[in-house]
């Protein structure tokens, strides 16, 4: 019974710190040193980018639409691939990943 009681208090006292060998802290998850949250900033400015271009060249507010909802499901599908990533490493995001932006 006491060897139970033991073994049970060395996996509690663990449990944080291997917590904070999977989750890191915020600011870990959000710097450049993590290759996945600048995947994720590349594919912003890359929507970007794309944007602004479509939205040169669109001629009717058909194109305009269309630029502008290709544009969301770029930033949706970025979003996916850095949560899922992220989820692989145990760290959960919730919300929208912040990142400062330009402006287009």
């Amino acid at each position: 019974m006491a060897a139970l009681a033991i073994a049970g208090l060395t996996i509690v006292v663990a449990a944080p710190a291997s917590a904070d060998r999977i989750g890191g802290s915020r600011a870990e998850i959000y710097s450049d040193s993590n290759s996945h949250y600048l995947d994720y900033k590349t594919d912003l400015s890359e929507a970007r980018r794309e944007l602004r271009k479509d939205l040169a060249r669109a001629d009717d507010p058909a194109d305009r639409i269309d630029a502008w909802a290709e544009y969301r499901r770029e930033v949706a599908d970025a979003r996916h691939d850095f949560r899922k990533e992220m989820a692989e490493r145990g760290v959960i995001v919730r919300g929208r990943p912040s990142v400062s932006v330009e402006p287009y």
